[in-house]
């Protein structure tokens, strides 16, 4: 089968949930809420859960409640819509339950699924159990008059059964004998994963899984889909959020849960490209932000430090250790040290000096960053060289195609994106041929 996407988002930064009936007078206000979230505040992918986050005895108001919030103000979500029903893979009887709350949403004369995107299914087992799902969803467009593949359907891979199926995906996703091609979304769901592998930690906390992360990002990339990380629920700790988003980003996990409107706008911002350039130093393991001050990029710390001695030589001290070093020698220790983190702009530069480059019949091209260092008020000139080629001009091009995406389908976040970066970079990054 083909890995192209078979839908028009290509990335997906935001799975915020939202309960679908709450105790008190309007149950369904936290949909009501969340329905009316714009901008960096709005979610790509919106998502009514009607399973874990709504107790049990209500969820047949939830399923009402669905209803009748994206009926009212699903024309006007900027993101898009996939309500989380229950299932189980050893439950014939929630799965029962979960197709019936699919049949009812997706009811045309109900006014909502015309505004749904597609569902999500949680706790499914092995690609058997995918396929009990895309059934459904076949029968439901049957029933309703709505065009076969329709309703996209993305799962939580949350078992040991569900991670193996990903790597049954892409040869099963093309045959005749399934619509399995409606797979839009795969959400890892790390709390009942830990459950179903009967894990345990010292502290109770839940394990990284950075296995399973890999694997439903490589899952995805295989056939074509997109990859979701589960939730972060110490929802306070902003830091340990954007670095648990960082570190998917180098696995080519994009999305991630968002439990706060705080945590949508965290998501939302965090995959964008840099609206400034940043240099970073590498002292005792440790990578240090460098402080742009009017002399250059100064390190203000206690590891490192330098010294001028007689005759071009100087004295490096880095965590106790002490080096010797001429100036050719101190430059070259200060670039293996250094790195670099492009802004925006010079991504949409490189790239364009690249593009006329290929039109002149050169295959690669060296890209020069220089700076001056500042150490103990010593200066240092530094300048790091890369080679661009058409395989480092594609990797470059995924954060200016994650912009592209964004521009494209998220329209009311224009004026944002036009606040961060400036009008004339966000021209130059559409103008761009990724």
């Amino acid at each position: 089968m083909s890995s192209r996407r078979q839908y028009q988002r290509e990335f997906v930064r935001t799975f915020f949930t939202s309960p679908t009936a709450v105790e008190g007078d309007d149950s369904a206000k936290m949909l009501r809420s969340a329905s009316q979230l714009r901008g960096m505040q709005a979610p790509d992918a919106w998502i009514p859960d009607n399973e874990d986050a709504t107790a049990p005895s209500m969820r047949e108001e939830g399923v009402e409640n669905i209803v009748e919030v994206v009926s009212e103000h699903g024309e006007e979500f900027p993101g898009e819509i996939h309500p989380r029903i229950v299932w189980h893979r050893d439950d014939p009887s929630t799965r029962y339950e979960g197709f019936q709350q699919m049949l009812r949403i997706a009811d045309p004369e109900a006014g909502a699924v015309e505004h749904v995107d597609g569902f999500v299914i949680p706790e499914v087992g092995d690609i058997d159990d995918w396929k009990k799902a895309d059934e459904f969803f076949t029968i439901i467009e049957s029933e309703h008059g709505l065009e076969e593949g329709s309703l996209s359907m993305s799962v939580i891979v949350e078992s040991g059964a569900a991670e193996l199926a990903l790597g049954d995906l892409r040869e099963e996703m093309g045959n005749p004998s399934n619509n399995l091609e409606r797979l839009f979304m795969l959400v890892d769901g790390e709390v009942d994963y830990t459950k179903d592998m009967r894990a345990m930690t010292p502290t109770g906390e839940l394990p990284a899984w950075p296995e399973l992360r890999h694997n439903t990002s490589r899952g995805a990339s295989a056939a074509g889909l997109i990859a979701v990380d589960g939730p972060y629920d110490d929802i306070r700790n902003v830091e340990g959020y954007h670095a648990r988003m960082e570190e998917n980003r180098a696995k080519g996990m994009i999305g991630i849960w968002s439990l706060t409107p705080g945590q949508v706008v965290e998501a939302n911002e965090g995959p964008l490209p840099p609206e400034t350039e940043r240099w970073l130093l590498d002292v005792g393991g440790s990578e240090v932000e460098l402080d742009d001050v009017e002399g250059g990029q100064a390190y203000d710390g206690t590891e490192l430090g330098l010294e001028e001695l007689d005759e071009g030589m100087y004295r490096l001290e880095e965590g106790g250790e002490i080096h010797e070093l001429d100036e050719e020698q101190l430059r070259e220790r200060l670039v293996e040290m250094v790195s670099y983190v492009p802004s925006m702009d010079d991504i949409v530069d490189s790239m364009a000096e690249f593009e006329a480059a290929k039109e002149a019949g050169r295959g690669a091209i060296a890209m020069t960053q220089s700076a001056t260092l500042v150490v103990d008020g010593i200066e240092v000139e530094i300048s790091t060289d890369r080679m661009w080629d058409e395989a480092t001009y594609q990797a470059a091009g995924t954060p200016i195609a994650l912009f592209r995406d964004v521009h494209e389908h998220r329209p009311d976040q224009h004026d944002e994106l036009k606040e961060r970066y400036g009008p004339e970079v966000v021209e130059r990054a559409l103008d761009l041929d990724v």
